[in-house]
């Protein structure tokens, strides 16, 4: 199927790109003390912080990290502080692909994150269907769809199936 593309690249970076100002660090990377214990279960400070940068990833903007991305100093610095741990200590981070894997399980479990499949795919495909007589932009439909996502505890989908989502739908209203 073909790639849709209905969002700028600047768009696209305010829904999906992660928080590195201090409001929005705030405002999503503090940790609740149930998150410090879950964390604190990690043996190593690389997995510590690694969890956690995870964790606040799910919860804004509300998709799981991408291999070899690049994380902005800032988060790591803000979370490493709060869990006394050297940003450094991020680097050697999902050494083993299989620690990422885990961590994600252990998430989806500990706080009932939900990939975007199955019944639920299609609730929120439906949900779309209808919010895109309502929307007044490409921008508009995207940001919904994402806030539903954020709601719902359901992982967001690849950015690409996000758009031809949205642009399916609004076709389908017009």
């Amino acid at each position: 199927m073909a790639h849709r593309t209905i969002l700028t690249p600047k768009q696209r970076e305010v829904l999906f790109g992660l928080p590195a100002d201090e409001a929005q660090l705030l405002k999503h990377y503090t940790l609740s003390d149930e998150d410090l214990d879950h964390i604190g279960q990690r043996r190593r400070p690389r997995n510590r912080l690694g969890f956690a940068l995870q964790l606040c990833a799910l919860r804004y903007p509300g998709r799981a990290l991408l291999p070899g991305e690049v994380i902005p100093v800032e988060i790591a610095d803000f979370l490493a502080a709060q869990l006394g741990l050297k940003d450094a200590d991020l680097d050697a981070y999902a050494a083993r692909e299989e620690t990422r894997h885990e961590h994600m399980a252990s998430l989806r479990q500990l706080y009932g994150y939900r990939t975007f499949s199955g019944r639920g795919a299609r609730d929120l495909k439906l949900w779309l269907h209808g919010q895109a007589e309502h929307a007044v932009s490409n921008e508009d439909i995207a940001r919904r769809f994402v806030e539903e996502c954020r709601r719902t505890l359901t992982i967001l989908p690849a950015i690409s199936t996000i758009e031809r989502l949205c642009a399916d739908a609004l076709v389908a209203a017009e």
